[in-house]
């Protein structure tokens, strides 16, 4: 059996990282995005603003839990949050602007969404949105920061879930077991049967090259 890796990060100390933060930016907020790299369906982005008296067990980096532990984690950062927003960015705006302009917009969106508007802002990476308020770049962020991990869960749950539903408008591509990244499975079905219109088409450029 693989042991966890050493690296990560406890609940506990990512709540530390952000409770440094508050010191200067009492309302704190995270940021973090979901689908920068499938081959299919909107990218997504949530912004989290934590109580920061209300430790919620077990959040960290979303890669780093299982679907069942994320999903549970989606139903205790909604109810327990200060506020939360998940926002999107469309095909058609992957297709114009690139994934990472419409990542940025995602972001932009998820910010901006927030009832309550925070005094800073913590984005996941190292790319920066354009924001209504000041904000910080953190490199691995969604395994250092409680915000970010938080938003990253929110993003995540959020897109899977959609992707799901694709799944079963167009069950000849496999969305709800791939999530729409490029699997070996996925590539054979959009040649088989054609791109469907939640494909990005910029994405398959290559493929219809080879």
């Amino acid at each position: 059996m693989a042991k966890e890796s050493t690296s990560k990060k406890s609940t506990h100390e990512l709540y530390e990282f952000d409770a440094e933060k508050r010191k200067v930016y009492p309302v704190l907020c995270g940021v973090d995005e979901a689908g920068r790299g499938p081959l299919a369906g909107d990218v997504y982005a949530a912004a989290v603003i934590l109580d920061p008296d209300c430790i919620i067990d077990g959040i960290n980096d979303s890669k780093k839990l299982t679907e069942k532990k994320r999903e549970l984690l989606f139903e205790e950062i909604c109810e327990n949050a200060e506020s939360y927003c998940i926002a999107t960015a469309t095909i058609a705006e992957i297709e114009e602007l690139n994934i990472l302009g419409a990542a940025m917009l995602a972001m932009r969106r998820a910010v901006e969404g927030l009832e309550k508007m925070p005094s800073y802002v913590l984005v996941d990476g190292n790319r920066m949105p354009k924001l209504p308020v000041d904000a910080e770049t953190v490199i691995k962020g969604d395994a250092n920061s409680a915000s970010i991990a938080a938003a990253s869960i929110l993003a995540k749950v959020a897109r899977d879930k959609k992707l799901r539903e694709l799944d079963e408008i167009y069950p000849e591509y496999g969305f709800a077991k791939h999530k729409g990244y490029g699997t070996k499975a996925h590539y054979e079905a959009i040649l088989k049967y054609g791109p469907c219109p939640v494909h990005r088409m910029s994405f398959l450029k290559k493929l219809y090259k080879e």
